[in-house]
């Protein structure tokens, strides 16, 4: 009997490891950045305009600006001359808690307009790929734009 109550414990144990979930990934400054750029020029020429870009160890990342009528469309990032596909899968809870890290909004619904006053593309590196999301301030409030994956 002993031995049976000894066996059951093990196999419950055994159980209990294999349903343990994986520890969640801490947030620190390796897995998470916003790097601020200033918008378009007002009046700039029609096409496609260069807002900024920053060289970083995953490539040259650029804001670009769709500009027609001498005014801003919608803003968007490319990474070393590529625009990065729309992620269309849900993104993991360290995206958002990264968003959150940078007081931005939750990159939840994107809003199809992507203009602003100031632009942040906020980079989060989770389960071994890096993720680009690009953010607009239209007067005090951050809104998101597009995500990718690099």
């Amino acid at each position: 009997m002993l031995r049976f109550v000894f066996v059951l414990m093990v196999a419950m144990a055994a159980v209990g490891f294999a349903r343990m979930a994986p520890a969640a990934e801490p947030l620190s400054s390796q897995n998470c950045a916003a790097i601020a750029f200033h918008p378009v020029a007002p009046g700039a020429a029609d096409g496609e305009q260069e807002a900024g870009y920053y060289k970083s160890r995953l490539g040259r990342i650029e804001v670009r600006a769709s500009v027609k009528d001498h005014a801003v469309n919608r803003y968007y990032v490319s990474l070393d001359g590529a625009v990065l596909a729309p992620v269309r899968a849900a993104l993991p809870p360290l995206v958002a808690a990264c968003a959150n890290a940078k007081r931005l909004a939750p990159p939840l619904h994107p809003d199809s307009s992507c203009v602003g006053d100031r632009l942040v593309v906020l980079i989060a590196d989770t389960e071994g790929h890096h993720y680009l999301l690009l953010y607009a301030r239209q007067g005090h409030a951050w809104h998101f734009c597009s995500a990718g994956r690099a």
